[in-house]
């Protein structure tokens, strides 16, 4: 039995901790045994560990306040579990992973590269491409996330491209789903309903995102524009001022935070991503294409491989491109839409399935922790 601890830095609701529910429940539990420490606390995404059966701690640390506590905490839950793997998620996690691996806390450490988004400060940075070479490798889930962090200095003794993975068995097209998420959110039967899943940051850039919203009312009226994600709740005064400013009002969701984001899609006719940059392989772009919701998004990271030829990619910050793109989908009418929304399910299937994921991550664990043993 090899046991794989995983440390991230929190486990609020985003792509990276719904990768990680997935990989250690789906993992072969007769080889590997997964223990996920969380550097903060529970977090949203803490009760879907649980009710996996997937071991789960805290360090109870307080977000962007160094605490060299941390160090001792995470010291003694390694004494108790003993793993063979140290893999890291998210760059304070990696950091605290080198610290680790230092002191002889673990036999093996991989750091995992989720995504492209600026690193807090250029010492963070620097620090970051200094310990590169440390860990046993640096696991990607996208070449365009390998490719960014070379070009600021990351020199690993080995990269491994394993993409983000989806459960297609959980995610799929449900018209129950559908009546009833549009019955809770009030969404009538003739509205074509478009959702940004995305917390509020710069990053996934709302700003765009609305004032492509303000562009498509002017031809479309009969759309309405969801927000769900951390920040996205009408207590952010920014973001309703925002809304107001576009004159969206009521055509306007403010959904909030929703770590039950996965039954949500099929309530929406299409599923969008405004990002400037940072992107890596976006979580909620397969989760909606799974689920049989077509996507439009901005070409960053590896949206495009994603989606393919079963949704539209425009640039970003251009939110008449961004306008653009809803209209070609809603011009298709339901039954077309439906008929790219299977078509991406397929590309899902075939590509991104966990089925076909997971293995790699388990072949990796042998590859690495067998090598020590010879």
């Amino acid at each position: 039995m090899i046991t794989i601890l995983h440390l991230i830095t929190g486990l609020e609701t985003g792509g990276a901790e719904r990768m990680l529910v997935h990989l250690t429940s789906h993992l072969d539990r007769r080889r590997f045994r997964s223990v996920v420490v969380s550097m903060t606390g529970p977090g949203t995404m803490g009760p879907f560990f649980e009710a996996a059966g997937v071991t789960l701690r805290s360090l109870e640390l307080r977000r962007g306040v160094p605490d060299p506590r941390g160090i001792l905490r995470l010291a003694r839950v390694l004494r108790e579990f003993r793993p063979a793997v140290l893999q890291t998620w998210l760059y304070h996690a990696d950091l605290l992973g080198v610290i680790m691996r230092r002191l002889g806390h673990v036999p093996h450490l991989v750091w995992g590269l989720q995504g492209t988004e600026t690193i807090d400060t250029p010492i963070v940075r620097r620090l970051l491409a200094w310990c590169s070479p440390i860990p046993d490798a640096v696991v990607v889930v996208s070449r365009v996330g390998q490719r960014f962090h070379e070009g600021i200095g990351y020199r690993p003794r080995r990269w491994v491209h394993i993409p983000n993975a989806f459960d297609t068995a959980a995610l799929h097209p449900d018209p129950e789903a559908r009546r009833r998420g549009r019955a809770m959110f009030g969404i009538a039967d003739h509205i074509v309903a478009i959702l940004l899943p995305a917390r509020y940051h710069p990053m996934k850039d709302h700003a765009n995102f609305l004032a492509a919203a303000a562009r498509l009312t002017a031809s479309h009226p009969d759309v309405l524009f969801a927000m769900a994600g951390s920040g996205t709740d009408p207590s952010n005064r920014e973001l309703a001022a925002a809304v107001a400013a576009h004159g969206l009002g009521k055509r306007a969701l403010l959904l909030g935070d929703r770590p039950d984001i996965e039954s949500l899609y099929p309530a929406f006719d299409i599923v969008t991503l405004s990002s400037a940059f940072g992107e890596a392989l976006p979580m909620v772009l397969g989760e909606a294409m799974a689920s049989g919701v077509p996507c439009v998004a901005t070409d960053s990271g590896d949206a495009g491989l994603v989606v393919g030829d079963t949704g539209i990619i425009v640039p970003p910050r251009d939110p008449a491109a961004l306008a653009a793109g809803w209209a070609q989908l809603i011009m298709l009418g339901d039954q077309g839409r439906s008929a790219l929304g299977l078509k991406a399910r397929a590309r899902i299937c075939e590509h991104y399935d966990l089925g076909l994921v997971v293995p790699r991550f388990e072949t990796f664990y042998q590859e690495i922790t067998s090598a020590s043993a010879h």
